[in-house]
């Protein structure tokens, strides 16, 4: 086996694994500990929901045809909750219409039975970086969250004027105020944004309205 080993399980993320067939579940958790990732298993969706989270990286290795409700019917399920994990689908057969659907739900991989050990390490590595990348990408919109909160009222207006593109005289002329109190407040909230420039100001506008 040419298997890709993860060596640190704490950066490597958790693996939670879905399939209602035992032998699935013992090969897969024997192949997962093998390589020093921490993996997690369940018989059911409705096992999995029960069970608890960590705070951490993690992917979800998920059969697609199961008793009670399918892999896809869970994913469906999953992105209306918001929860976002990635997700690895497991089929026995080969089945491209459904393949097709599962990756347009946002899957990182459709894999067939019996799976090849690389193949499965390959997709677990690819989906554990995209939790790193989202959990990285949620804590920097947080951050940003947090300095734009730390502004006054008046500045997040300013700020509000300034990214729509009106210079500071006409900003001083709709709040009728002297263009130097623009200009002061205006410096003022692009360090406290961080803002190097107005480029970057308008960037954290954006990314503040996703």
């Amino acid at each position: 086996m040419n298997a890709l080993a993860l060596s640190n399980p704490a950066e490597s993320g958790l693996v939670f694994l879905v399939d209602d067939d035992p032998s699935i579940r013992s090969g897969i958790d024997s192949l997962l500990r093998s390589m020093q990732l921490d993996v997690r298993c369940f018989a059911s969706a409705a096992e999995f929901q029960r069970a608890p989270r960590p705070d951490r990286p993690a992917c979800l290795v998920l059969d697609i045809r199961m008793p009670g409700r399918s892999g896809l019917e869970f994913q469906r399920d999953l992105e209306e909750a918001g929860d976002i994990i990635p997700i690895i689908f497991l089929n026995a057969h080969g089945d491209i219409p459904m393949s097709v659907r599962a990756i347009k739900g946002g899957a990182i991989e459709f894999l067939t039975k019996p799976v090849d050990d690389q193949d499965l390490l390959d997709a677990i590595h690819a989906a554990l970086e995209a939790a790193r990348e989202r959990r990285a990408g949620a804590a920097a919109i947080g951050d940003l969250r947090s300095r734009y909160q730390a502004l006054t009222a008046r500045e997040q207006e300013i700020m509000a004027k300034v990214v729509a593109g009106r210079l500071n005289k006409q900003i001083a002329a709709d709040l009728g105020v002297s263009e130097i109190t623009i200009k002061v407040s205006r410096g003022q909230l692009m360090r406290k944004m961080g803002a190097n420039t107005l480029a970057d100001l308008v960037r954290m506008v954006e990314r503040l309205r996703t």
